[in-house]
């Protein structure tokens, strides 16, 4: 019996009672674009805490057209991490598309997104595994939940950040509040739910969660810690990003308001006559 979807009222859904099928395989996705400096402890320090758990993976990370040492420096770690999945977007680059060519190739039933540059902490990844494994459809780690943080976080990004989340949750009426966060976990059914995925760059990380919101999948938050990279050069443009990621925001509002549901999740047999328990208070 699969657990029953959530409403869409902006809430996190109440932990289901019956949950699917345990998970076998757990896929970290990770756009990389001249990261030459970080990407080989990015991959090694996460490859250890996933062994160290017990947890089943691969780690998935997609060249999205790097210009320096990214792709040689990836091809000498698959000599000594089996479960690394080296893979090239040989298309046009751009963040989105880097993240949408590694779920094409992922072989997991359950997919994280994470950053290449150690931003995101290793030891989340473990703690959304487990609430997957409860199952939850997603999990969004939030960074301005009480427990969560972020260190050195630009000044002026922190303020945009959070504007641009407050509009979000204004907009959608959900109590997410770090929606912009690309760090994620999601079970395949999720992924294969929201196709097509339409944002080529940073917007991706928009589109993916209220999707999966907006066609009603089960999601829960948790607090989770960001710190800001040590090497390279950050990829977001701010300037270049907001009309793209308005028009993401329009176009999923036009959907949960206007689409009269053609494109929500449907419930399982089983579990249309049964009440959906309330949800519980938002975190964050």
């Amino acid at each position: 019996m699969s657990h029953v979807p959530a409403p869409d009222n902006g809430q996190p859904s109440a932990a289901p009672t019956v949950g699917p099928p345990a998970l076998r395989l757990l896929s970290i996705v990770i756009p990389a674009r001249d990261e030459e400096g970080c990407i080989a402890s990015t991959v090694e320090h996460l490859h250890l805490e996933l062994r160290l758990h017990g947890v089943p993976h691969e780690i998935v990370v997609v060249d999205d057209g790097s210009t320096d040492a990214t792709w040689p420096i990836l091809l000498a770690l698959k000599e000594r991490i089996a479960e690394l999945a080296p893979v090239q977007n040989l298309g046009a680059p751009g963040f989105g598309r880097g993240i949408i060519h590694g779920l094409d190739c992922m072989r997991g039933d359950a997919v994280v997104v994470m950053m290449a540059d150690e931003s995101d902490d290793c030891r989340d990844v473990v703690r959304y595994w487990q609430l997957l494994n409860e199952g939850y459809d997603c999990v969004f780690g939030s960074r301005f939940a009480r427990g969560g943080g972020v260190i050195d976080y630009p000044w002026l990004k922190l303020k945009v950040n959070r504007l641009a989340n407050f509009f979000i949750r204004t907009l959608f009426h959900i109590k997410l509040n770090d929606t912009t966060n690309a760090f994620k976990a999601y079970r395949r059914e999720v992924i294969e739910g929201c196709w097509p995925l339409i944002a080529p760059h940073f917007n991706l990380t928009v589109e993916l969660p209220l999707k999966a919101i907006v066609r009603g999948f089960t999601w829960t938050v948790i607090p989770i810690t960001w710190r800001n990279r040590r090497t390279g050069v950050g990829k977001l443009k701010i300037k270049e990003m907001g009309s793209r990621y308005l028009f993401i925001c329009l176009y999923l509002w036009l959907e949960k308001y206007f689409s009269r549901g053609d494109y929500h999740r449907p419930k399982p047999v089983s579990a249309r006559p049964a009440v959906t328990a309330p949800a519980p208070t938002a975190q964050g």
